[in-house]
């Protein structure tokens, strides 16, 4: 069995056994920078959906690109890893592109999973797992929890740099 943080070509290989067993296949993706409880909670209750959870995570380069030069706060091996710790995360696939579309046509999930901040018509590979007979869902965000609110909170708190504690 590998590790939780996978390549795509490990992860298809496993997606084809749990395919054959009648495994539940549940996909969600994100750049989860400064997992929060607002992560947690959505993740905990996208997991509930299947079997397995499966974690599409932006590169370093892709979160740049949607979230601004100064984002991620954490790498991306840091982000994946800090996913894969959590039971209720089976796998972390990391992914480049602008969009999970190419992941989600590979793996073929029977649930996709989005915020609720998303319409369904909205949700890339939305298209693809209801042509294959699989669910699209979404779930109800925690409120005020996310990482631009943090980010924001440490700015108003310090805006200056913290000092550093003795050790």
């Amino acid at each position: 069995m590998p590790g939780k943080v996978v390549k795509l070509a490990e992860l298809k290989k496993l997606r084809a056994r749990w395919r054959r067993a009648g495994k539940k296949v549940v996909f969600t993706n994100g750049c989860f920078d400064l997992v929060h409880l607002g992560h947690v909670s959505y993740l905990q209750k996208a997991r509930a959906l299947g079997d397995y959870l499966v974690v599409g995570l932006n590169t370093d380069r892709s979160v740049r690109k949607i979230k601004g030069e100064k984002r991620p706060i954490l790498p991306e091996q840091e982000r994946a890893q800090i996913l894969a710790a959590f039971w209720f995360v089976d796998f972390v696939v990391l992914f480049g592109e602008d969009t999970p579309a190419k992941l989600i046509s590979e793996l073929v999930p029977d649930v996709l999973i989005k915020g609720a901040d998303w319409s369904v018509d909205k949700i890339v590979g939305a298209d693809v797992v209801l042509a294959h007979g699989g669910k699209v869902k979404t779930i109800k965000l925690t409120q005020g929890k996310s990482t631009t609110n943090i980010i924001e909170e440490v700015l108003k708190r310090y805006g200056q740099p913290c000092k550093k504690a003795n050790r």
